[in-house]
């Protein structure tokens, strides 16, 4: 059944956003630069410190998880190349995309020729190979200094055509590049585990004098080799880390892990191959080989989850149609959907997408546009009906004249909301950049003060005996061997530890709870949050019209609801399948009608037993001279419920009313009174009108509602919120939803939803239950709190640990006590032991909903 014209939904305007390569306000433009080779925090730290230096440049952020910088600059004093050289002299890259170009009006070789350097002058392409046999071109580009259509207009500019081969396996470097992190990392890892294993028996097992650890594996010679294959494989990252980072005069957590095991792995060195004395018998293979293993893991798991919001990005690409239908010359014509030019006229018939944004001219159809906007119910398109490309044709053919083509398109703007949102800085920095930024230089700091201290004054102040070990026979091996065993005792293994492993068992204990987290940033805002909004269609309700009401004027609610349904059986519409699903339900026998016709804003028309039977609007039964006094006022209750009412006429004779309505979801109401008795501010938001929102709001007890939202102003809606200080969940399953869930401190998403809000969203409730977004926000507090404790405890280790190491209790204990590096090793192993057991408690934690 058409939809009733008081009912449709105006299709939604995107309004124009600023975004990669777009002019900003006074005259700034803002780019979007994808960045490679990040290997921690305080790498996005430092590109953002050199992004920010270069002159012209007004404000760069630069996030790690997504490796993405968004930078503001003037174009006037910089451009996209010298914000590249910026990134590319620290040591980093900027993501390239490839693109195969199918190329027209070649005639020989030298097309070709001409055609490549004519590539290769324009901005923003790296490379470009033309073949005159295949008439293609492969080109490599910066998508960010230019697009697609730039590319085809400089192909165009020497006279030929150029149109995009949809191939998606060359299509983005970027997600090949990130594959290949993954792999790289699974490969250590397991190198890393599979040796350290030994190596731990072996070096422990001689040094403890564990008897049960074979003989073989205690030999030095082995375990050198063991431990040289750890360095030189998994462990060769940090090194090269290390030496891009000094190179350009910055500092990361590769120096301190490279300095940790490089010292342990030197001083076993040389206590294998040299006779050092007694302190150099004992070996610290077994350190470097653990903490790189450990190291190695956390990578491998970041490198999982890092990027997994730009899958977003490319979903929603993935809803644009791939060419389109234009009339030229009288002649329906098929072109890529990127040739369509403003003023074309498109044919799009039932079933397909639509593939621009236009106005009808010709045609009568219904369009599904709940890709976009959310809502299920299709909105009714006539001559002078706007639509939306990406949406789905339903029911009738169309003409219509593209007026948004291109970047301008309602699915495109969304896209770009979705990437600024992403790009934008998280609001928590973790304490791991910290300890990048400031204790790496402080420990190697003392390390250096503790070597001058004993090799100049503590040596020969407190007389240390050759008897003593630790190299007392030499100032300097004595002095060496202290300062060594403060960078051992110093290294980050508890400090990387006590992120992963909280998250882990909080992210495993979620998958067992119906709840995916997707890494720590999320664990580290929700705990701070205080505001849930929720989307209503498809979130808070089922997303799909149900029967609610069929109320009796004249005869039975029976033989009403048997008349509707009788009409309604030759109909495609969601309102009428609703009526018909919800008779077949009540046992209700429908028969066939005759005549059937579809009356466009008002309802439908049959012949039933030889009667005219009508189910609609009050501007259908008033057109057709019925009275519909009796029913006004079960009708305005109806509508004040949110409901879509419909009169049941039969030859002139009211006869009742039925209703329909998007219904709750089961728990709906469960789940808003928990997060309210938490002490959460609950909101809803949606593209509904008032009277409807506010009646489902009133059902489920929201008070703050959020109404006639556009999906670009979704986001709009949670930057507001923010803007009064508060922090913000969004909880939603549409495309539509996709910015705001970027947008907000945190994006929670239906798992029933579509792919797109999925990706987008930080946190994923599988059951579908929203009840679940409650637990959600425990388990994020738990596992950030457990962070919190092994943090401390990490630190309480270094803290304490590192005056021990340098000597400070020499002077004070008798017999004088030093700590040698075997049992700073130990410590080490300590304290990771200690903040992996306090995290495995989480588990006997039970999360009530």
């Amino acid at each position: 059944m058409p939809l009733p014209a008081e009912q449709a939904a105006p299709p939604p305007e995107i309004k124009e956003a600023a975004g990669a390569g777009t002019a900003g306000a006074g005259g700034l433009s803002k780019i979007t630069l994808g960045i490679t080779g990040m290997s921690c925090a305080s790498c996005a730290q430092n590109i953002e410190k050199a992004l920010n230096k270069v002159n012209g440049v007004k404000n760069a952020s630069v996030n790690f998880s997504l490796e993405r910088a968004m930078v503001e600059y003037d174009p006037a004093q910089a451009n996209p190349k010298t914000l590249e050289k910026a990134v590319t002299d620290l040591g980093y890259g900027v993501a390239k995309r490839d693109i195969t170009l199918k190329i027209g009006g070649m005639h020989c070789a030298s097309c070709a020729i001409n055609i490549e350097k004519a590539l290769l002058k324009t901005d923003g392409i790296v490379s470009a190979n033309v073949s005159f046999p295949l008439e293609q071109a492969k080109i490599t580009y910066d998508p960010e200094i230019i697009p697609v259509s730039g590319i085809r207009k400089a192909v165009e500019g020497v006279g030929y055509t150029a149109s995009e081969k949809l191939e998606k396996g060359d299509s983005d470097r970027e997600q090949r590049a990130r594959e290949a992190e993954i792999k790289r990392q699974r490969i250590n890892f397991i190198m890393a585990l599979i040796l350290a294993v030994p190596i731990s028996l072996g070096d422990m097992g001689r040094n403890l004098g564990w008897a049960f650890v074979p003989d073989v594996l205690k030999n030095d010679y082995l375990l050198f080799i063991l431990a040289t294959i750890v360095m030189l494989f998994p462990g060769r990252q940090f090194f090269e880390g290390t030496y891009r980072g000094l190179k350009h005069g910055v500092t990361d957590m590769n120096l301190l892990i490279a300095t940790g095991t490089g010292a342990a792995y030197i001083i076993s060195v040389a206590g294998t191959f040299f006779n050092l004395g007694e302190a150099y018998k004992h070996t610290y293979y077994d350190t470097a080989a653990l903490l790189i293993m450990f190291i190695v893991l956390g990578r491998y798991l970041e490198a999982l989850t890092k990027g997994k919001t730009s899958e977003a990005i490319r979903k929603l690409m993935g809803l644009q149609a791939k060419t389109a239908r234009i009339i030229v010359d009288g002649q329906e014509k098929e072109i890529p959907v990127e040739n369509v030019k403003v003023g074309d006229t498109v044919v799009v018939r039932p079933g397909e997408k639509i593939p621009v944004d236009g106005g009808v001219i010709e045609g009568l159809t219904a369009v599904d546009e709940s890709m976009i906007t959310g809502e299920s119910i299709p909105v009714e398109k006539t001559t002078g009906s706007e639509v939306i490309g990406a949406t789905m044709n339903k029911t009738g053919m169309i003409k219509f004249t593209a007026t948004k083509v291109g970047a301008d398109t309602a699915l495109a703007q969304i896209i770009q909301l979705v990437e600024n949102a992403q790009t934008q800085k998280a609001p928590i920095q973790k304490l791991a950049d910290i300890v990048a930024g400031h204790f790496i230089l402080a420990v190697h700091a003392l390390a250096l003060l503790t070597f001058f201290f004993w090799f100049f004054v503590g040596f020969e102040y407190f007389n240390v005996p050759v008897t003593y070990g630790m190299g007392a026979e030499s100032p300097f091996l004595f002095s060496l061997l202290i300062s060594i065993t403060v960078l051992i005792i110093s290294c980050p293994c508890a400090v990387g530890l006590a992120t992963p492993t909280a998250i882990m068992v909080g992210t495993g204990k979620g998958a067992e709870n119906g709840i995916l987290i997707k890494g720590g940033e999320a664990l580290e805002r929700a705990q701070k949050l205080d505001t849930i909004v929720f989307d209503k269609t498809g979130t808070l309700t089922k997303g799909e019209p149900a029967l609610t009401d069929v109320i009796a004027i004249k005869g039975t609610e029976h033989e009403v609801l048997k008349l509707a349904a009788t009409a309604e059986k030759g109909s495609e519409h969601p309102l009428g399948e609703a009526i018909l699903k919800g008779a077949k339900a009540r046992g209700i026998d429908i028969p066939d009608a005759e005549a059937f016709r579809a009356i466009p804003g008002r309802g439908v028309e049959v012949k039933h037993d030889g009667k005219r039977l009508l189910i609609g609007t009050r501007k259908l039964m008033l057109e057709n001279s019925i009275d519909i006094l009796p029913a006004n006022s079960n009708m305005e209750k109806l509508e004040h419920d949110g409901k879509t009412a419909m009169l049941v006429s039969l030859d002139s004779e009211l006869m009742g009313i039925v209703a329909v309505a998007d219904t709750l979801k089961e728990n709906s109401k469960d789940a808003v009174h928990e997060l309210r008795k938490m002490g959460y501010t609950v909101a809803m938001i949606t593209g509904d009108n008032r009277r409807t929102a506010d009646a489902i709001g009133q059902q489920v007890g929201i008070d703050t509602v959020l109404a006639e939202v556009l999906p670009e102003d979704k986001a709009s809606e949670v930057k507001k919120l923010q803007a009064e200080g508060k922090k913000v969940a969004m909880v939603g399953d549409g495309i539509n939803d996709a910015p705001a869930l970027m947008q907000s401190d945190v994006g929670i998403a239906i798992g029933s939803g579509t792919d797109v809000a999925i990706e987008s969203a930080q946190i994923v409730l599988i059951k579908n239950d929203v009840r679940d977004v409650a637990k959600a926000i425990k388990l994020s507090k738990l596992t950030l709190n457990k962070i919190k404790q092994n943090l401390f405890w990490a630190f309480f280790y270094n803290s304490v640990g590192i005056p021990i190491a340098m000597g400070i209790l020499y002077a004070f204990t008798n017999p004088p006590y030093l700590i040698n590096p075997a049992l700073a090793a130990a410590a080490m192993a300590a304290s990771s032991v200690t903040v992996t057991m306090n995290t495995l408690l989480m588990k006997r934690t039970k999360l009530k909903g």
